[in-house]
């Protein structure tokens, strides 16, 4: 069995190991009036009516937790044998299949509690696929616990409450979680060891015991190479996947937890949103296509111009493929979610069939459910190995299946399709490519994001559509600015901006986007649209309230979208040397797709990411041209890291198919004395007086400033850069409370 590597944290009392002879659970036995009183969130609707509370009830007899205290006193922090109880608290890791947390609970414990906690602020980041996935996971995975003598505990509000409670009343002296990088969960979890460290345990003070299922044999974290080109030469052994523990019997009475019909969950967020969703719920809800037709019809009052879509699909609508072009199924045993999406269900059991349907595609089957599943793949694959990702990366976030057990079973396919060989040459069928490259990518990222990150700022991480998103933020109040970096940039662009702004009064985050630095590189397609659903994602979720958006390069381009397409989430626009043409007299505006990946494209990403690491400290100085001395090692160190990151070649692909079609002065009419140009009059990608005076011409009301740098004035000139945001910052604050008072005034 391979090393599970197990940290913990404890609170200032050592834990006291104890047994729990005689314990009864009532998993379903909360009243509504707990509920309220100890989570915090609403009992309406259908929680007074089906489910639990938030506070589990136990029944046992005293002179029993007499006896099992003074038999596991001691207090000298040293595990008993198997007489403790543990909780083991589900979020993401919905399986019993390859978990060393059950396992160890299992191994260190008599009496292990299994529970999982709706907490509004985790659903929060779930589609409504996802949300469908995680009911049946749950499903399944409260009856793989009931085959093996255990069962599901069911929770709702927030797990600093719920969770604390359960301890208590269970007198657990172990708590079992899975170690997060996304800066809620991690804070979730610091709160309920917060929650911990303030009750009064007779018992001695509960162990917080964090887990991970790491992909490689390595000890240490630390000992990773941030460099994935660096990482592949220490060949590093795998880890197995853990086959599933001996649970110990977990007695119950009555009901035995009450999961939630996809209806009522969303009944349940409905009634306890989060602030941000109360204003711009329906924000999200509004894809960039249906933005920019509604602004079509808006605009159509004014002119003639038509936009076609050359059948646009991003990361939302690549979850919501049809079945026109099959034809309808009728199986019982279908491995999705739902007739209309493509999301592999839960659980372990299922994905696993889908697993193995996927792998076999070549090989053709009668079988109803994996013809449905190649059916899918064909539609999926929109680039070479893309399906993998559309239809597992759910599953795979949610825990359903590990990231281990994609691995073992891939590779297992592959040497019995090869004599039990896997050749040095590469993967016999693309499938089997594909769930390799997907998992180790998966891998990868977790891995470079668990790391303690080296920079000015605090590093956080952010999960969008299931991808590691990095991001910072500094300042603690006054208006809010959201910094947007370049092409093969991140969020260290503004090194010398961030904190600078935020000390004049400003609460400034940056974002490294999808695709570069140390945020995700998936195997989707790249597209403008599909960048500024992120960036619109990212302000509704994370910041949390309209911000003055500054833009570099793309990002520039980005940001003008974002504005345009929900000026509700936009104050302001700082355009900086911004990408995108100004086209007079528009009449049409095509959006494609992304492209398909030709031998044209494919060849050419290589050749370009080549060409780029070679080249990458000159062509900065080309653009730093009166501070060449700014272009350092560590900002060449870092685009050189990323450009060994897997997904890397993907993006570049991207480059190759980007049109940027939709003209800046489309998308700046809207935002009339609202707009700052800063425009390096030295860039060698544009000719500076011919930009300008095309804006001057063709953009109403924007406000333009002219200096002596390149094409990323913010980090040539930082100082500069810095004074001229903050003013135009404080002149449109002072525009907007102006405006408010002559609103209030009618």
């Amino acid at each position: 069995m391979p090393t599970i590597p197990i940290s913990m944290t404890a609170g200032p009392v050592l834990v006291v190991p104890i047994a729990y002879p005689r314990c009864f659970f009532h998993s379903a036995a909360f009243t509504a009036d707990l509920f309220r009183s100890y989570s915090g969130v609403s009992t309406s609707g259908f929680q007074r009516r089906r489910l639990s509370s938030g506070r589990f009830r136990v029944r046992c007899e005293r002179k029993d937790v007499e006896e099992v205290v003074r038999r596991g006193g001691g207090g000298d922090g040293k595990m008993g044998e198997k007489d403790g109880i543990a909780v083991v608290w589900f979020k993401q890791d919905l399986r019993t299949d390859d978990h060393p947390g059950l396992v160890q609970a299992s191994s260190w414990n008599r009496i292990v509690v299994p529970v999982y906690v709706f907490d509004p602020r985790i659903l929060s980041g779930y589609s409504d696929e996802m949300l469908r996935l995680l009911i049946s996971a749950l499903v399944d995975l409260k009856k793989s616990l009931n085959d093996k003598g255990s069962d599901l505990l069911i929770g709702f509000g927030n797990v600093e409450v719920v969770i604390p409670k359960l301890v208590n009343e269970v007198k657990a002296t172990q708590i079992f979680v899975e170690e997060e990088v996304e800066y809620s969960l991690c804070s979730m979890i610091g709160a309920v060891k917060a929650s911990l460290s303030e009750l009064s345990c007779t018992w001695g003070n509960p162990l917080l015991v964090k887990w991970r299922a790491p992909f490689y044999d390595i000890k240490n974290l630390m000992d990773f190479p941030e460099s994935y080109n660096e990482f592949e030469k220490m060949k590093a052994c795998l880890t197995s996947p853990l086959e599933q523990p001996k649970l110990p019997m977990l007695e119950m009475e009555l009901d035995q937890g009450v999961i939630p019909s996809y209806s009522e969950l969303k009944e349940y967020m409905h009634e306890n949103p989060l602030k941000h969703e109360k204003v711009w719920s329906s924000v999200k809800a509004i894809s960039a296509k249906a933005s920019l037709k509604a602004n079509q019809q808006d605009k159509r009052k004014f002119s003639n111009i038509q936009i076609d879509f050359d059948d646009y699909s991003g990361v939302y609508n690549e979850d919501a493929l049809t079945y026109e072009s099959y034809g309808k199924r009728n199986l019982k045993n279908s491995v999705f979610v739902s007739e209309e999406g493509n999301v592999v269900a839960g659980g372990t059991d299922v994905a696993l069939n889908a697993l193995a349907g996927y792998l076999r595609y070549l090989e053709g089957t009668a079988r109803d459910d994996w013809q449905e599943l190649h059916a899918k793949l064909r539609i999926s694959e929109r680039r070479r190995g893309a399906s993998f990702d559309v239809l597992f990366r759910y599953a795979l976030n949610l825990g359903v299946l590990s990231r281990r057990r994609v691995y073992y079973e891939t590779i297992k396919y592959e040497k019995e399709r090869n004599a039990g060989f896997v050749s040095p040459f590469g993967y016999s069928v693309a499938t089997v490519s594909a769930a390799v490259d997907a998992v180790r990518s998966i891998e990868w990222y977790s891995v470079l994001n668990h790391k303690h990150q080296t920079s000015k700022f605090e590093v956080r991480v952010w999960r969008w559509n299931g991808y590691l998103i990095q991001y910072t933020v500094a300042g603690h109040e006054g208006p809010t600015i959201l910094l947007v970096h370049g092409f093969g940039a991140f969020l260290d662009h503004y090194r010398d901006n961030i904190l600078s702004i935020a000390d004049d009064g400003h609460r400034v985050w940056a974002i490294t986007l999808i695709g570069f630095g140390k945020s995700e590189k998936p195997n989707i397609v790249y597209t403008e649209l599909m960048w500024a659903e992120l960036l619109r994602d990212f302000i509704v979720d994370v910041v949390g309230e309209p911000v003055h958006l500054v833009g570099n390069s793309i990002g520039g381009y980005l940001s003008a979208t974002v504005a345009s397409l929900w000026s509700s989430l936009t104050k302001s626009l700082v355009l900086i040397n911004t990408a995108g043409s100004i086209v007079p007299g528009y009449s049409s505006i095509k959006i494609n797709d992304g492209g398909t990946t030709s031998g044209f494209v494919w060849l050419g990403a290589r050749l370009l990411l080549q060409f780029l690491r070679l080249r990458v400290q000159y062509m900065m100085k080309d653009f730093y041209p009166t501070k060449p001395e700014r272009v350092d090692d560590s900002l060449i160190s870092e685009m050189l890291r990323a450009s060994y990151d897997p997904g890397v070649l993907t993006v570049l692909e991207s480059v190759f198919n980007f049109k940027l079609s939709i003209p800046l002065n489309y998308l700046l009419d809207t935002f009339e004395d609202k707009v700052l140009i800063i425009q390096g009059t030295k860039d060698p990608l544009s000719k500076s007086d011919r930009r300008i005076s095309m804006f001057k011409q063709h953009c109403k009301g924007v406000a333009i400033r002219e200096l002596d740098a390149g094409h990323c004035p913010h980090d040539e000139v930082p100082e500069l850069v810095n004074s001229i945001i903050t003013q135009w910052v404080v002149k449109m604050e002072n525009n907007n409370l102006v405006y408010n008072q002559k609103e209030v005034g009618r």
